[in-house]
């Protein structure tokens, strides 16, 4: 199991859905339920989709029953087509009808992201770049927004303000000056980290250059600034185009030379898969 679904985060955020979604009790299934009532239940993909969340889905499941049989017919990470059986579900019927909608509300949207960060990803198939993802995740979802952008076929920048340096616009406001900023990165933070800086034109490209920075992040700049950027740098630092990365923009970008694109959207702006459940057959 990918160690994601070893964090304590998904528990947590299991339980917050659960607590959200059933209050003091799910009065429906608790009024037309017999506690004693089995079945067999299947969730189902409705439209293409790279498959992304079925641990969690899962989890969900057990949070309610431990005893309900979760049994996965697809790969995390698999492309599958409408009508696909993602997972079988057997057991006591009233736990999958109160987990269903949180289930799939983690399913669908991981989902969501993994299949539309596969269909940017293939838009630069054959290129050098990688395609990352950013900070503009769901609050309290980043671990695994970010685990499915990694099935998705992305690539994850830092998690979080800790496992990187990255010097953007406001730092250099309070600083002053990327020639300073680095410095002090240099002589302040972990000295296992890489730092990166923001600059928004080929003035701050060179500056940072002549400080030292390990990586240069391209605010944005137009592909054809950018392309100047790459081959002024030569291969002394790498560098990221950011800003205003769109689906159109993707291949124009990636043409440049840059090491990576980064693209808020891969988790900010996918939509949602089209996934449900349905109960197959009962019997007590």
């Amino acid at each position: 199991m990918d160690e994601t679904f070893l964090s304590p985060i998904v528990d947590r955020l299991i339980d917050l859905a659960l607590e959200e979604d059933i209050g003091p009790g799910d009065v429906t299934t608790q009024a037309l339920i017999p506690p004693n009532l089995k079945g067999e239940a299947h969730i189902r993909a409705k439209q293409p989709l790279v498959v992304a969340g079925l641990p969690v889905a899962a989890r969900v499941f057990h949070r309610l029953e431990p005893a309900l049989k979760f049994e996965p017919q697809t790969a995390e990470g698999q492309e599958v087509e409408p009508g696909t059986v993602l997972a079988v579900l057997t057991g006591p019927v009233a736990p999958i009808l109160t987990g269903e909608r949180v289930a799939l509300n983690f399913l669908m949207r991981l989902s969501g992201i993994a299949t539309f960060t596969r269909r940017m990803v293939s838009l630069i198939a054959g290129s050098p770049v990688a395609l990352v993802d950013t900070r503009k995740t769901t609050p309290g979802w980043r671990l695994l927004e970010k685990y499915a952008v990694r099935l998705g076929g992305g690539r994850n920048h830092r998690f979080g303000l800790y496992d990187a340096v990255l010097i953007k616009n406001n730092h250099l406001a309070a600083v002053g000056s990327i020639t300073e900023a680095v410095r002090l990165a240099r002589a302040n933070a972990p000295q296992a980290l890489r730092v990166e800086v923001e600059v928004a034109d080929l003035a701050g490209l060179q500056e940072a250059l002549n400080a030292g920075a390990d990586v240069i992040m391209l605010d944005n700049m137009d592909e054809e600034t950018m392309a100047r950027a790459v081959a002024i740098t030569a291969g002394r630092a790498e560098l990221e185009a950011s800003g205003g990365m769109t689906q159109e923009r993707l291949t124009r970008v990636a043409a440049t030379g840059v090491n990576f694109i980064s693209m808020g959207a891969l988790t900010h702006s996918a939509p949602a898969a089209d996934i449900h459940l349905r109960l197959i057959k009962t019997w007590r």
